[in-house]
């Protein structure tokens, strides 16, 4: 233990620590839950409130933060759990709507660090597993009265599952990570499922699940919510409203998070609560409060200005072709420019298929990861499925010189897309939200 202490004596500072981490465990990703649950029982890890965990492809973190934003105005002490960040680690933990503070992860991964090397044996973790148990460690100690767990990739496997979740949400489930998760919805349905609980509450917002899902809630024997069936939601272009299971929502407003899609994950969080109302009444104005006052950075995230800046880190197929859908029913721009940055494993040529015909000038960027696309090849990517003569596209060594570069070349009423991998949403988010002023309305 002398050795061990030595070297904590070393991690002062949140940095310090995260780099200690990334050195750790040569495998960023490793599925399985053996190493991380045996540091968890060591840590004693357990919440005494009710705790929700979100699976999915696409709108996991919309989900969350409606369920965060709704339980805050009811009062509630939440405490969610996220991942990836935008712009700072700290953003993974928000304490009553607010990010947690640096000092307290500190003790959090001091924790984890005893823990690990208890015993003499010790446990080597990924970067994922550290820091999330570190993250929980800040979450017992909060007196909360309720978690929020969005679970990091598929849902079986995931670091997440070792906590036991009173209710679970399935969102919209398609193809990403195929190479952990499997070649298709099933298979990926299948990972997702692991989540659910017997006798508990899962709540299934994707609106044709795939079946594995569906045979896996029966196998589990929980208590299954389909969209369609067990709730359902109408609307007219002005309001809308939910119905499932003994509650009732009506003339509801639309909710802050914007795209068509919103609409889908607002529903789900309706169900989720209705199943939980005995532990966590909420009143029908927390909940229109809730939806109206949502926030959430990089999720189809207009910033009005000159040129209008879109950013949304739709880094898949799918939601990619939901940005696409959004951005079309933005209304007319002269000339939509797109800065894009992607991981070299993604379906890039569905990608750029999906939201090419409304994309005028292309800027590709690097992203400082092993696992990212370079410039030139996403460009190269493009190049092989483009049809259109009328477009042009250049390469930039970061997403911040690519949207200078998007800026430079812009007229005021131009629309500026910023998307693919949280890096590169994040990358032009590092210095503040930027406020565009196209060339022409600096002289």
């Amino acid at each position: 233990m002398g050795d061990n202490q030595r070297g904590m004596d070393a991690l002062n500072t949140l940095d310090d620590w995260l780099a200690h981490c990334e050195r750790l465990h040569p495998t960023t990703i490793e599925m399985g839950l053996e190493r991380v649950r045996t540091v968890a029982q060591r840590m004693h890890i357990r919440f005494d409130c009710p705790v929700i965990t979100v699976a999915g492809t696409n709108g996991k973190g919309s989900t969350c933060a409606m369920l965060e934003s709704i339980l805050r105005q009811a009062g509630y002490r939440t405490g969610l759990f996220t991942s990836p960040h935008l712009v700072h680690f700290e953003e993974r933990l928000r304490l009553l709507g607010q990010s947690v503070n640096a000092a307290d992860l500190v003790a959090g991964f001091a924790a984890v660090e005893r823990a690990r090397g208890q015993n003499g044996e010790v446990v080597s973790l990924s970067y994922f597993e550290f820091s999330m148990l570190a993250i929980f460690e800040v979450m017992m100690r909060s007196n909360l009265d309720v978690v929020i767990l969005e679970v990091g990739l598929g849902g079986r496997l995931d670091s997440t599952n070792i906590i036991d979740a009173d209710c679970a949400i399935i969102t919209s489930i398609d193809l990403d990570h195929t190479e952990l998760l499997g070649p298709d919805r099933e298979s990926i349905g299948y990972e997702k499922a692991g989540i659910m609980r017997t006798g508990r509450p899962v709540i299934v917002s994707d609106p044709m699940p795939p079946q594995s899902v569906l045979d896996r809630a029966l196998e589990v024997g929980a208590d299954l919510w389909r969209v369609g069936q067990d709730f359902n939601v109408s609307g007219d272009p002005q309001q809308w409203g939910w119905a499932g299971r003994g509650r009732r929502y009506s003339g509801l407003a639309y909710p802050a998070l914007r795209g068509a899609n919103q609409l889908v994950n607002a529903a789900g969080v309706l169900a989720a609560l209705a199943a939980l109302r005995e532990r966590l009444p909420i009143t029908a104005q927390a909940v229109r409060n809730g939806f109206a006052f949502v926030e959430l950075p990089g999720r189809f995230q207009i910033i009005p200005g000159q040129p209008t800046l879109v950013l949304d880190v739709a880094h898949n197929p799918h939601s990619v072709a939901a940005l696409a859908a959004n951005l079309d029913a933005m209304g007319y721009f002269p000339t939509t420019h797109a800065v894009f940055g992607a991981m070299a494993d993604k379906d890039l040529a569905s990608m750029l298929a999906k939201v090419s015909p409304i994309v005028d000038r292309w800027y590709f960027a690097d992203l400082s990861l092993a696992r990212a696309a370079t410039g030139d090849a996403l460009m190269a990517q493009w190049q092989a499925q483009n049809t259109r003569k009328d477009t042009v596209a250049s390469t930039y060594a970061d997403p911040v010189l690519a949207l200078q570069a998007a800026v430079a070349a812009a007229d005021p009423a131009d629309r500026i897309v910023v998307f693919g991998s949280f890096h590169t949403v994040g990358g032009v988010l590092e210095r503040g939200v930027p406020r565009l002023l196209a060339k022409h309305l600096n002289s």
